[in-house]
């Protein structure tokens, strides 16, 4: 099944009727309500993912519970008796640096949790990566995680910040989603915090999906998890050959039944056990491709602006459907978007640019333009499967990120 039929028929996929997709849509729509419990039970997120059609997913407390467990199975795999002195010591504090405003899984995730107790409101804790990055550093730097999650496009940055002494977090886990890490984006971290990075392979529509060993495999929760590689006609893809696709079944979630669910992820299966010694499926993913975008100030600098974070600037406007951000040159911007059904294109492009802008000018770059484009997001020629973030014009190159999951 894919995501498009699926949210064609959301009324009938979902388990509950009191769940309809008109009452979901509501609900996302106010971004201050992002981990609340949807009907006073259901963890809710959005996303758009590779085929560029946002979908909307909805988890019931069983699976949730589920998928905490995971974290424990991480935790005693991961954590030796010296980590868990340093967890203590500092209270177990959280930082999940994430993309905000909106329903997203990071935000939505945390802010879940949050309410779930005192004690985890006020210990997690969420900082925007919207936000400028000295502003970043230096609440980060006043909170002193023991916990760090991010994706590896930001976690790079905030490596460099490390290593020119601008920032000294030392966490006793430093755990990377959202994005495929890139292997010199993987040697930067390891070379700033150590053992202590860890990578997750995170969907939202199964989080957390597999966890990374030792031995730089990420080892699938198949106990309830499905993760089929196929090629694009859906036949199985021999281990240790990278597939077009791959199919979710998640076996934890009654609320929405998610059956052999084209992921639009690229996989790869270890064809023999992995060294680590861990029996779970081991496997290596590629993800979706999206860019860092490196732009210039009126004074002459660099600044870098993560994928996710601008991307989530865009795509969570009311009314859009779908966006494509393109880099044309060092300080100008091409944005590409369809309305959703029965929005006006007119006032949804003026609030768009409005939020892109004022994002834009809290990074330092109010002289970058935004030309609007014409025609509609478009898929890569190569694969079919979007790109939201592309760095097209010339300029200076950076390494791009792949998606890992939602």
């Amino acid at each position: 099944m894919t995501k498009p039929e699926l949210m064609a028929r959301f009324d009938e996929w979902v388990g509950d009727p009191a769940v309809t997709r008109a009452d979901v849509e509501r609900f996302v729509a106010d971004p201050d309500r992002a981990g609340e419990p949807f009907l006073g039970r259901y963890y809710v997120c959005s996303t758009s993912g590779t085929t560029g059609e946002p979908a909307l997913f909805v988890h019931d407390p069983a699976a949730m519970a589920v998928y905490r467990s995971f974290s424990i199975r991480a935790d005693l795999m991961w954590l030796s008796r010296s980590d868990w002195l340093s967890l203590t010591r500092r209270g177990f504090r959280w930082a999940a640096v994430v993309g905000t405003g909106g329903h997203f899984g990071g935000e939505a995730w945390i802010e879940y949790e949050r309410r779930r107790s005192w004690w985890r409101r006020r210990t997690y804790r969420i900082f925007s990566v919207q936000q400028p990055l000295d502003a970043l550093t230096k609440q980060l730097e006043e909170f002193d995680p023991a916990i760090v999650t991010s994706y590896p496009s930001a976690a790079a940055l905030l490596a460099e910040q490390q290593s020119a002494g601008r920032l000294h977090v030392r966490p006793a886990v430093f755990e990377t989603s959202g994005e495929s890490m890139a292997p010199p984006v993987r040697d930067l971290l390891r070379a700033t915090w150590g053992r202590a990075v860890r990578n997750v392979y995170a969907t939202s529509e199964f989080n957390p999906l597999a966890f990374e060993c030792d031995q730089g495999w990420l080892h699938v929760n198949s106990d309830w998890a499905v993760l089929e590689p196929v090629e694009a006609d859906h036949s199985p893809t021999p281990a240790g050959t990278a597939s077009y696709t791959v199919l979710l079944t998640n076996l934890a979630n009654r609320v929405q039944p998610i059956i052999r669910y084209d992921l639009g992820d690229s996989v790869l299966e270890r064809p023999d056990p992995c060294p680590c010694g861990n029996a779970l499926q081991a496997v290596r993913v590629v993800g979706r491709r999206d860019d860092l975008l490196v732009l210039q100030t009126p004074e002459g600098t660099e600044v870098t602006l993560i994928p996710l974070a601008v991307g989530s600037v865009v795509e969570g406007s009311p009314g859009v459907h779908r966006s494509q951000l393109i880099r044309t040159g060092p300080t100008s911007l091409r944005l590409r978007i369809e309305v959703r059904p029965g929005a006006d294109p007119e006032p949804t492009w003026q609030q768009v640019t409005a939020r892109l802008r004022d994002y834009l000018d809290r990074q330092g770059l109010p002289t970058t333009r935004i030309e609007r484009a014409t025609e509609p997001p478009e898929p890569s020629a190569r694969s079919g499967k979007f790109r939201q973030v592309i760095a097209a014009g010339p300029g200076p190159s950076t390494l791009g990120s792949a998606r890992g999951g939602g």
